[in-house]
């Protein structure tokens, strides 16, 4: 049973949150990825292993990843709204106790806002040693944090085709889960940091446009063959088919600050794929949008968050954040009403517009005093208490 303080905080969300989905609407899961620091001297520890060791979720749904200064929960399978949300609640509370436990905390940011990623110990396995020493001087570009969203497509050619469709919104998602404008003691002038760092990974960023599965196995064959992926699990695109499930695979986000806004981001994903499978049941084609194009938007979308202009790369048109928000809400309307969604997500839009993005917000702690520890303060408070009321 939820306390009084939790109960309180809750009583902004609206009451749609609690409508059933149709039997139409996809399935759905969440990752989270964390950072492991110091509450004293608030830079990231390599000490994911002590945390974890005590916790208390089963099944593991809190576990390790590529380095030891990173924990990640993951979702079981959602159908609404609701189970999404007490998961993401629960593991953010689970992690807060076992890092009170360990004398740590927990930090929902894309990029350490403080300490060095490169000197992150890598995690146990033989996987991670293969992935750190073919990764080299791009090693560090693992070490960020991001939110990860599973749509439920069992048909893999119809997954091909939704992630067509997807492209031309991903821009417009980095703006609005910007969460890492600073990195080891700087600010990096961008929103999206994380954003920047991942995609200098040679198999990650936007997907290039497919048309067909059998143009997906020809791509993925070509990543391999050239060597920039050890397997296919390291195809790192934002949007992915998954080898062992049957979903598409959201990877464009940065980790969300607050339970509330991974709940928004996954509910706008899945709203966006709910209205792509219409489209693609009715043999509506996906937009021809070059990579170039989409690349460019992607990176201005990461430099300026909503705080700036986001590109359409599709129209060409460089949105201000609040227009961003209102085309990328428009278009995924259908899939949101379908899925009964549209309350809540127009209900967490208001909030943002209220609050800032999650980059906003860390930028105007930082603009108290000029202190990088009181960011980070900042952001372990808003890990674990969500959005203010």
């Amino acid at each position: 049973m939820e306390n009084r303080s939790t109960a309180a905080r809750d009583q902004w969300l609206p009451a749609s949150t609690h409508t059933r989905t149709t039997a139409r609407s996809p399935t759905f899961g969440v990752e989270e990825e964390f950072f492991v620091v110091d509450p004293r001297t608030r830079r990231i520890l390599s000490r994911a292993p002590e945390l974890l060791a005590r916790s208390r979720m089963p099944d593991g749904r809190l576990c390790g990843e590529f380095s030891r200064v990173q924990v990640e929960a993951n979702s079981p399978v959602c159908t609404t709204a609701d189970d999404a949300l007490r998961f993401l609640r629960a593991a953010r509370r689970e992690l807060g106790r076992a890092a009170d436990e360990a004398g740590l905390a927990v930090a929902a940011t894309g990029t350490a806002v403080l300490g060095d990623t490169s000197a992150a110990l890598v995690s146990d396995g033989s996987r991670y040693a293969d992935i750190a020493v073919h990764a080299g001087g791009l090693r560090a570009s693992h070490v960020v944090c991001g939110c990860h969203v599973h749509v439920g497509i069992p048909d893999r050619e119809t997954a091909v085709a939704v992630s067509d469709h997807l492209r031309r919104w991903l821009p417009f998602l980095v703006a609005l889960s910007a969460n890492s404008p600073f990195h080891a003691g700087r600010d990096t002038g961008y929103a999206s940091w994380r954003t920047v760092t991942w995609n200098r990974l040679p198999s990650a960023g936007p997907p290039p446009l497919l048309r067909s599965l059998a143009a997906h196995e020809r791509a993925v064959r070509s990543l391999s063959d050239s060597g920039a992926i050890l397997d296919r699990h390291m195809v790192y695109w934002d949007v992915r088919l998954s080898d062992h499930l049957p979903t598409l695979e959201i990877r464009v986000g940065d980790v969300a600050a607050t339970a509330e806004e991974a709940l928004l981001f996954a509910a706008l994903v899945r709203g966006l794929a709910t209205r792509a499978l219409t489209d693609v049941h009715h043999g509506v084609p996906a937009p021809d949008i070059p990579d170039q194009a989409l690349r460019a938007a992607v990176w201005r979308a990461a430099r300026d968050g909503l705080e700036g202009s986001v590109p359409d790369p599709l129209t060409g048109d460089c949105l201000p954040g609040p227009y961003a928000v209102e085309r990328l809400s428009h278009a995924a309307l259908p899939g949101l009403v379908a899925n009964g969604d549209a309350d809540l997500v127009s209900g967490l839009l208001d909030r943002i517009r209220a609050t800032g993005t999650g980059a906003a917000r860390q930028r105007a702690a930082y603009a108290r005093r000029g202190r990088l520890t009181d960011v980070v303060d900042h952001v372990v408070r808003r890990t674990r208490e969500g959005l203010r009321h």
